[in-house]
């Protein structure tokens, strides 16, 4: 059978990689896919990004399953598409995307169903905003509104941070509220602008498979947001991440399963959006074990899928073919019992003003227990170059910790590109456990 993955970065890679090793699949096709996808024979590039196009694309070679890699396309409406030319796909629609492209949306809604969120209020209007800063202090959270590949977050630790972060968002200080500095594309074109409490505890990723009805959680994981050792600098989309997350007990599993998720997925139904697809629920798990919703996406996260797919031993496909059947209450995944840890290696400039087009050399070959996914490369002549600003994640299995970010960074010690940054404590939590 022929299957579509939707997406060009980290996460796409990893699913296609996946999905290729399924005995079932024939060909994997990637749209738009990137330089590793390139170099996999497995897999095919096909450049194609307009939804319309993709559904086209689908039923002239009659793909068997589409999976919807990340928010953009969702937000679009692409899996409305797919449906509506009656093409199986895996992914929510974009009425149920919006618990990720409007985080007001989100925030709305669990305070509609009762689960448990940071304090919060939201504006439009830059006076009130920082009226409302103004009167709560710092430490708060800054969030945009709309679409931000994971940069549209500002933990301010200070007023003069979080006003900064209400001109950028709100395009007072750059642009027209729609191409502002954070690149966010605000929903119907109005800037607005989330403010929530500031919440102290260890941030974890908790991703599950939906069908509408069933809900089959993937393995915990845990990633790391800010761009240098000791998590200082900047918020990024992820500089790495592992899996399993220590910090998700058996009990917090539990309770994340019963207070978050479950409410969330019967919420959806009974606001008349059944949600399908992944859904990721970002936690802060304070020191009693207590988790609260961060934020929610709808998709697989980058670049905790990488790890998470490393120790998938399931077969990817069978599992999507029965999320889109409606049945997986009848399936059971199986994991390798070792740690995946991935370290993601960035463009020179990242995350502000990445660089493009640097070659990249040294790449070593797939082994069994290590892998170089890519997401920011480009095919060129005589190899791959950097075309975005988190170029590879370089993951590894290992039966610790300890053992997989050793691997992980004995993998990578070959690669080489201009300005290169990665951290080189990546799982220092899950080894401090």
């Amino acid at each position: 059978m022929k299957v579509l993955v939707i997406g060009s970065g980290g996460r796409e890679h990893a699913m296609a990689w996946k999905l290729a090793q399924s005995s079932k699949v024939q060909v994997v096709y990637v749209a738009p896919g990137n330089g590793g996808t390139a170099l996999d024979a497995r897999l095919k590039n096909v450049a194609i990004t307009d939804v319309k196009a993709l559904a086209d694309f689908a039923v002239a070679e009659k793909i068997a399953l589409t999976v919807v890699g990340p928010e953009g396309p969702l937000a679009a409406g692409v899996v409305d598409e797919f449906r509506a030319r009656g093409l199986r796909v895996f992914g929510p629609t974009q009425a149920a995307a919006q618990l990720e492209s409007s985080k007001a949306f989100a925030k709305d809604f669990m305070q509609r169903h009762g689960i448990p969120t940071a304090l919060y209020a939201t504006f439009d209007d830059p006076k009130a905003a920082h009226a409302h800063v103004d009167k709560h202090g710092a430490p708060i959270v800054i969030k945009a509104d709309g679409l931000a590949a994971g940069k549209g977050v500002v933990v301010a630790m200070t007023l003069a941070e979080a006003h900064e972060a209400i001109d950028w968002i709100l395009g007072a200080v750059a642009g027209d509220g729609k191409n502002n500095r954070l690149g966010v594309q605000h929903n119907a074109g109005v800037a607005r602008v989330v403010i929530e409490e500031f919440l102290q505890g260890e941030e974890a990723s908790f991703i599950v498979m939906c069908d509408g009805k069933n809900v089959l959680p993937l393995a915990t994981s845990q990633d790391h947001k800010r761009l240098q050792d000791a998590d200082v600098g900047p918020n990024t989309g992820g500089m790495g991440a592992y899996s399993p997350a220590p910090v998700v007990t058996p009990n917090v599993h539990a309770t994340v399963m019963h207070e978050i998720i479950l409410p969330t997925i019967a919420g959806m139904a009974r606001d008349g959006v059944p949600f399908t697809g992944f859904l990721y629920a970002g936690l802060m798990i304070d020191d009693e074990g207590a988790p609260k919703t961060i934020e929610f996406n709808t998709r697989l996260g980058d670049p905790e899928t990488q790890p998470i797919m490393m120790r998938l031993k399931s077969d990817l496909f069978d599992v999507m073919m029965a999320a889109t059947d409606g049945t997986l209450d009848q399936v059971e995944l199986q994991w390798d019992r070792r740690v995946a840890l991935g370290v993601v290696m960035a463009a020179g400039g990242y995350p502000l003003d990445p660089r493009k087009g640097d070659a990249i050399t040294g790449l070593p070959a797939e082994q069994p227990d290590a892998m170089v996914f890519h997401a920011g490369t480009a095919p060129a002549k005589g190899g791959v170059v950097t075309s975005g600003g988190r170029v590879l994640c370089v993951t590894a299995l290992g039966d610790s910790a300890k053992m997989a970010q050793q691997r992980a960074y004995e993998a990578l010690q070959g690669i080489h590109f201009d300005g290169m940054q990665f951290r080189r404590d990546i799982g220092h939590r899950a080894i401090k456990r």
